[in-house]
């Protein structure tokens, strides 16, 4: 690889070379989490549904340390590499690898011994105790699997193969499907076929991302470096507005559901669920800008090129902010025609949906910015920017403004919410921007 193609090529180039995979790789990882359940619901039953929906938490933690550990030493080994540290890239590298190893064997352990008290845990009842604690237990099995698939595949990126990450999630969508279809629907073995889909899944994927990292030739790989403890909590803290991101996607699920039921019963819910299916592909497109952009923005950052990192955070902005006002004018004009996929026939609520997007429209507006900006954080490790960003558009600004909000205007204020946090937590990213001394026609340009 060349080392410099992160501080030589063109911008534009880098741009499209980075961002591209990452974005049809964020899509796809999204699409995976319905797979399972669209074949179980389908071939087996609304039971066997619930279950695997039931088991996404604990899905989640293991993404969660995933991310964390994955996110936080892509940006440390960025920086370092920008400033010509081989030797402290590659112990990075091998600690992350060694520190996700060793969370992911003992959720594995976890998951396999106690799989029926994690059930319970979750949420199951008798009815549905044993298909969730089956599920818990199978995917379990595939944990360490699914860590080193998704570090694996960041760090490819910041050795010059960002492509690869791509490749694996395509080979593992396909391969989901493939053997949901024979596991699920030719063999009937439901659950436990559903997880053993997914789990084989990420093997697929695994043997995509893997080469580099084994190729003792590439300047980060898992045979070079030695494991330093002291970089564990820097790389993790770096990393942790992707555990925020993981709260704050819970959070927000779970304070619109009980408020759509106070409001406007499982009507409300539903069409809540229609604009969350649709707006999530949105922010997974600009999630995948702001996530292919990191080695380029951590890079450069090590390499002191200011004139670079602002062109990308320039470009960026740019793009995340034509995405934006796309996906404002799709949502507020074609709302009822993307609403009728998910609710075709139930009136109420379809005109629920419909009336609540235009309002839910204008976020697209503002979030690229707020994605982009907490991206750029994490890539110079200024983690506490991040997480603030991260915690303010996910947590802190959607719990006052359901909280508050609907006592002022009723239902319009819970479809208010997300617009408010977005531009509440502009205002603060603009004020984080301007004190780390980026330049203020930037702001301006957006």
């Amino acid at each position: 690889m060349n080392e410099n193609i992160l501080g030589t090529e063109k911008i534009s180039k880098l741009f499209i070379k980075f961002s591209i995979p990452a974005i049809i790789s964020m899509v796809i990882a999204g699409a995976q989490t319905i797979i399972d359940g669209i074949f179980l619901g389908n071939f087996v039953g609304s039971n066997a549904l619930a279950s695997v929906n039931i088991v996404q938490p604990f899905m989640q933690v293991i993404i969660g340390f995933c991310m964390i550990i994955s996110v936080g030493s892509l940006s440390f080994i960025g920086r370092c590499l920008g400033e010509g540290k081989k030797e402290e890239s590659q112990n990075i590298f091998k600690t992350a690898f060694i520190v996700i190893t060793i969370i992911s064997s003992s959720i594995m352990l976890l998951g396999i011994l106690f799989s029926e008290k994690i059930a319970v845990l979750l949420g199951a009842n008798d009815v549905l105790l044993q298909g969730v604690s089956m599920y818990t237990r199978t995917i379990a099995m595939f944990a360490p699997v699914i860590s080193l698939m998704l570090l694996f595949g960041f760090i490819n990126r910041v050795v010059g193969k960002p492509e690869l990450y791509l490749r694996g999630m395509i080979l593992s969508v396909i391969a989901n499907i493939s053997l949901d279809y024979i596991l699920i629907k030719q063999l009937s073995l439901g659950i436990r076929g559903a997880a053993f889909a997914t789990g084989i899944a990420y093997i697929s994927a695994l043997f995509v991302v893997a080469h580099p990292m084994l190729n003792k030739n590439n300047i980060v790989n898992v045979f070079s470096g030695k494991f330093d403890k002291s970089v564990i909590i820097p790389m993790a803290y770096n990393g942790s507005s992707e555990g925020v991101i993981s709260i704050a996607t819970a959070t927000t699920a779970y304070l619109f559901n009980m408020t759509f039921m106070k409001v406007a019963g499982e009507a409300g819910i539903a069409a809540f669920t229609t604009i969350n299916y649709i707006s999530q592909f949105g922010t997974l497109i600009m999630f995948g800008i702001s996530d292919g952009i990191g080695p380029i923005l951590s890079y450069n950052y090590g390499n002191k090129n200011n004139d670079r990192l602002d062109d990308t955070l320039k470009l960026a902005s740019k793009v995340n902010l034509v995405v934006g006002v796309a996906l404002f004018f799709i949502l507020f004009e074609f709302g009822e025609q993307l609403v009728s996929l998910f609710a075709n026939g139930n009136k109420s609520i379809i005109n629920l949906a419909v009336s609540g997007s235009r309002i839910y429209a204008f976020a697209f507006l503002l979030s690229g910015f707020n994605i982009i900006n907490s991206g750029y954080f994490t890539a110079i490790g200024d983690a506490r920017a991040s997480i603030i960003i991260a915690a303010s558009r996910g947590i802190i600004f959607i719990v006052l403004g359901i909280y508050i909000l609907p006592m002022i205007i009723g239902i319009k204020g819970v479809w208010l919410t997300v617009p408010f946090a977005e531009f509440m937590t502009f205002i603060i990213g603009i004020y984080l921007v301007k004190n780390n001394n980026l330049s203020a026609k930037l702001v301006q340009d957006y």
